[in-house]
């Protein structure tokens, strides 16, 4: 959160300079998630995050799982078409250094 962030500069395709980025992290928070929910709009993409815990107020004997929201996401299709795709390459990169990554809770290769 320094005030002194290096610029980013772009380039195009071309090689020609690009746009300067400026980072502004004055206002950054940093959260932990382990769910997520997705609900979408006619114009945008919704992305709830939060955790998964046993829900501490149960009524009967059945077994319930709490989703308990503590941020939202709102971003256009684009945007999250763009996320998606970094996210993508992400995993990918990292699969290929440590191995397969299990999506089901519990499971280890």
């Amino acid at each position: 959160m320094a005030d002194n962030t290096p610029p980013v500069t772009t380039t195009t395709t071309e090689g020609q300079p690009g746009v300067q980025v400026l980072l502004d992290e004055r206002e950054l928070r940093t959260v932990y998630t382990n769910a997520y929910r997705i609900h979408t709009a006619t114009e945008e993409v919704v992305v709830d995050l939060g955790f998964n815990m046993p829900n501490p107020n149960q009524q009967g004997g059945q077994a319930q799982l709490l989703f308990k929201v503590t941020d939202r996401v709102i971003m256009s299709y684009s945007n999250a078409k763009r996320l998606a795709m970094s996210l993508s390459q992400l995993v990918k990169r990292y699969e290929q250094q440590f191995g397969e990554i299990p999506t089901q809770p519990g499971q280890r290769k």
